[in-house]
């Protein structure tokens, strides 16, 4: 049995078949066929956008989305290659190539197994919201830019990987821009921006032509199924001259490719920690964050269960260990699909499992037609992916918040496309504990009390909100704004939540000041957290307990006895 501080390893697929039957499997079954259609053009797209074959996000999506849906804590969601990925991966594979990007996803695939077998799922939810949307527009941003060599049909070899290096790159390519290229990724674009429209009712059509059985069976069609494979037949019945998966990368094999290990040294797992860092964090931000997705679209028809973030991160870890190994690249929870997966009637994880299947046969069986698709048409679908990913209303609401959240949006969107992703949430991670700090420290005061009549030589405060490092100042300054003569101050401390060591310190040093000043010290209604600091550190007997009381009243007749005066 494990130990209590270990999360125990049970994915959500054995709860959810315990009630399992022949209607839930015939629903799951349309759910995951019509996700795998959906992931096809997606998991082509990125593989070529990471900077690797497009076969290789065409296996992460199918080993890896098997893996996510069959051993993790949420009952919908769908794994594989992901779009904020793409800007990470190309990174690495230009900086310590290929080889040390696997290695990198297997060391992440650990370090995400650790973090849910430890229960540091719950972590991942306490990084700020305005770094996450920071961090997200700023990957959309960078997408675009990459895309817009396959989009124009530029003639570029390899693109940098560096922001100022591919707008450099873009620029002194323009004399090479394909008309043909740029109208096909624009009719792209066009197209999966007007399909949906095209069959919603009161849009674009008519409601008598809208009944048509045809459009009806249209309508179920995925748009980006549709743009691909409409534009494929259109630059192949022309010949257009357009760059193609096939001439770019060749035939896509059939079938997955045998087991191969990543040669794992010592060496190269230290060159790579922050690659390894970096994909296990935006790879437990990026599922965990679908996931609580999913659970917000559940409702009365199909009330599954919240997911499990530690359940969910463990399976997020082995699905980056064992993807590699078959020449795979990382893999998370995705957004998309998975809202496609709940959209689609599924109920449990074995809609996952079957999308997953339905992308191995379509391998199996059309690898050779793959070879056909204009790699214009892919960066049409990855530019219309940039710009879901972009929320331009974010920055419009900007406004509204403080300068701290815009600061920290601002500056992790700015280093998310200037430098990368890791650099953009660690200096976004330390800003907000900055501003945390700053904010804390503002809300803790110290004041007269009013509306009491005292004693003479007697001053009353009361200390308000949380006396820690980042307040210790108007503690310190207080003797300074004693009134002359007084004889004792009194705290009125029921107001104060909590103190730390550096408080604690504040607190003493301010009763030696009063002392040197012939100035006695009491302390009011001393909550359980702050008194019970005092009394470990030996600062409640160096006060006398008879200073420290239960109310005003008591204060107020201890301030007025000659032993005030310490």
């Amino acid at each position: 049995m494990l130990p209590a501080q270990f999360h125990p390893f049970r994915p959500r697929l054995l709860d959810t078949l315990q009630d399992y039957n022949r209607q839930r499997f015939f629903t799951d079954l349309g759910a995951g066929i019509t996700v795998g259609i959906v992931a096809l053009p997606l998991a082509l797209a990125f593989g070529i956008a990471s900077g690797v074959k497009p076969e290789q996000g065409l296996i992460t999506a199918i080993v890896a989305g098997f893996l996510i849906s069959a051993l993790g804590g949420s009952q919908v969601q769908i794994g594989g290659p992901a779009g904020a990925f793409i800007v990470i991966v190309y990174g690495i594979v230009e900086r310590y190539g290929f080889t040390n990007l696997l290695v990198s996803t297997v060391l992440a695939g650990l370090l995400m197994f650790l973090m849910g077998w430890l229960k540091l799922g719950v972590l991942i939810r306490y990084i700020p919201v305005s770094i996450v949307i920071g961090f997200t527009n700023g990957i959309a941003v960078l997408i675009a830019l990459s895309q817009l060599r396959d989009l124009m049909g530029l003639d570029v070899q390899k693109m940098p990987g560096e922001f100022f290096a591919q707008i450099t790159t873009l620029l002194n390519s323009l004399h090479s821009f394909n008309g043909h290229a740029f109208a096909i990724g624009i009719v792209c674009v066009a197209g999966l921006a007007l399909w949906p429209r095209l069959f919603a009712p009161g849009k674009l059509l008519p409601p008598q032509v809208l009944g048509h059985r045809s459009l009806r069976m249209a309508s179920r069609l995925p748009a980006p199924i549709v743009a691909l494979a409409t534009l494929t037949a259109v630059a192949w019945w022309f010949q257009l001259p357009v760059e193609t998966i096939g001439s770019r990368f060749g035939e896509l094999p059939r079938g997955l490719p045998s087991l191969d290990l990543p040669p794992i040294t010592w060496a190269s797992a230290q060159q790579l920690v922050i690659p390894t860092v970096t994909i296990a964090l935006l790879g437990s931000i990026e599922s965990l964050l679908s996931a609580r997705v999913a659970d917000g679209m559940a409702d009365a028809k199909n009330p599954f269960k919240r997911h499990d973030p530690n359940q969910e991160l463990m399976a997020q870890g082995v699905a980056n260990v064992v993807t590699p190994f078959f020449g795979g690249i990382p893999a998370t929870g995705t957004i998309a699909r998975t809202v496609t997966n709940v959209r689609a009637g599924a109920t449990s994880p074995v809609s996952g499992i079957v999308h997953a299947f339905t992308l191995l046969l379509i391998l199996l069986a059309a690898a050779p037609l793959a070879s056909l698709v204009p790699l214009a048409a892919l960066a049409g679908i990855l530019m219309f992916v940039a710009w879901n990913m972009f929320e331009g209303h974010q920055f419009v609401r900007l406004r509204r918040f403080s300068a701290g959240y815009r600061t920290l949006m601002l500056g992790t969107f700015v280093l998310t496309i200037v430098f990368d992703l890791t650099v953009a949430v660690q200096v976004g991670l330390v800003l907000s504990c900055v501003f945390f700090i700053w904010r804390m420290g503002t809300l803790f005061s110290v004041k007269p009390h009013l509306g009491l009549e005292l004693p003479p030589g007697v001053q009353v405060f009361d200390l308000y909100g949380s006396l820690f490092f980042g307040a210790v100042g108007k503690v310190e300054s207080l003797p300074d704004e004693v009134p002359a003569g007084t004889r004792t101050v009194v705290l009125d401390m029921h107001r104060l939540v909590l103190m730390d060591s550096s408080g604690l310190d504040a607190l003493e040093q301010m009763h030696r000041t009063l002392q040197r000043q012939g100035t006695g010290l009491v302390l009011a209604r001393v909550n359980e957290q702050p008194l019970l600091l005092m009394q470990r550190s030996g600062f409640e007997a160096v006060l006398g307990s008879e200073h420290v009381v239960p109310d005003l009243a008591t204060a107020l007749r201890a301030a007025a006895a000659p032993s005030a005066v310490g």
